[in-house]
């Protein structure tokens, strides 16, 4: 393996795009780069490589510093070397335009710190979530009983607008088993049009041969249901709309986090992220109404069940 030194010599950087990832070569050595969900399993892989004797094998992480145990684990290693850099360092090669647009918004923020600076944070005072309570009932794909879950829930917080510049219609999926307890399965959440979020959805609530899908009519009203029978004409669907502030629908939902009836499977970086740095009186984002909304659906204010999806040629993706 080589030799990893410092050069202020200028190379060529590829940026690939991969099944939805990044892939980066960089004078020959290829990096990837993504938000593992699974980021443990990840890692326990990873160390495999480190078993070839010799006397300079090292490797390199390159990472916007997120307090997950596993990044803290490697942090904490007397092996382990950090080294930081910021957008600032590379403010000579960005537009105006962006620094404007992207940096400048953030500066002073908690959000900044950890993106701009590449700082390393941990809980966001007077958040309703923590890392730590997210982590404690974390539990993997391969520990579900899927005979043990009797409810499956798509719930979408749908964007006003569609377009590079508008906010993500956030989809998650969540379960709820015999005990009463919920399983965060997946985050399907993205940037696109009315038809191409109502397809996820719908999709999704096909693959996992759910009960409903649950959609926020706040802003868009009907045509929120309009868009998913546009698809799926006779999907269950049920409209909820937000009568009471974000504070009061999200904290019986932080409560039953605390009483570790939550588990997500596997990792949501970018939910987790909305979830633990979002503070009451704050524009709550759209994976976190999403998730707030599918909870509430199955625990919080459930609507009686009256017709079940059971499409048996539609076999679960394995993909979830």
């Amino acid at each position: 393996m080589r030799r990893v030194s410092r050069t202020d010599e200028c190379g060529e950087v590829y940026n690939l795009e991969v099944a939805g990832q990044h892939e980066y070569y960089a004078n020959g050595i290829l990096t990837h780069n993504c938000a593992w969900r699974f980021a443990q399993q990840a890692w326990d892989q990873i160390m495999f490589g480190f078993r070839l004797k010799s006397k300079h094998l090292q490797g390199i992480i390159t990472t916007t510093p997120k307090p997950i145990p596993v990044i803290k684990d490697i942090i904490a290693k007397p092996s382990t070397i950090v080294t930081r850099g910021s957008s600032y360092d590379n403010r000579s090669n960005l537009s105006d335009t962006y620094y404007q647009t992207v940096i400048t918004p953030y500066e002073g923020t908690r959000l900044g710190r950890q993106e701009i600076n590449a700082e390393l944070l941990e809980d966001t005072p007077g958040a309703l979530w923590t890392r730590a309570l997210i982590d404690a009932g974390r539990i993997t794909f391969t520990s579900i009983r899927w005979d043990l879950i009797q409810r499956i829930v798509v719930a979408i917080d749908p964007a006003v607008t569609s377009g590079e510049s508008s906010a993500e219609t956030g989809i998650i999926v969540a379960g709820l088993t015999v005990s009463g307890h919920v399983i965060i399965i997946d985050d399907l959440s993205l940037r696109g049009t009315p038809l191409e979020w109502a397809n996820v959805a719908v999709r999704a609530l096909l693959n996992h041969r759910g009960d409903r899908i649950v959609g926020e009519v706040n802003n868009g009203g009907d045509l929120v249901e309009a868009n998913i029978r546009a698809v799926a004409p006779n999907v269950p669907f049920r409209a909820v709309r937000a009568t009471r502030g974000k504070m009061l629908r999200a904290e019986p939902v932080s409560a039953l986090y605390e009483q570790g009836r939550v588990h997500h499977v596997g990792a949501f970086p970018t939910l987790e992220d909305q979830m633990c740095l979002w503070t009451p009186g704050e524009k709550s984002p759209d994976r976190m109404d999403a998730l707030v909304w599918a909870v509430t659906e199955l625990v919080v204010d459930p609507e009686p069940v009256t017709q079940r999806l059971v499409l048996s040629a539609m076999p679960m993706d394995p993909g979830y």
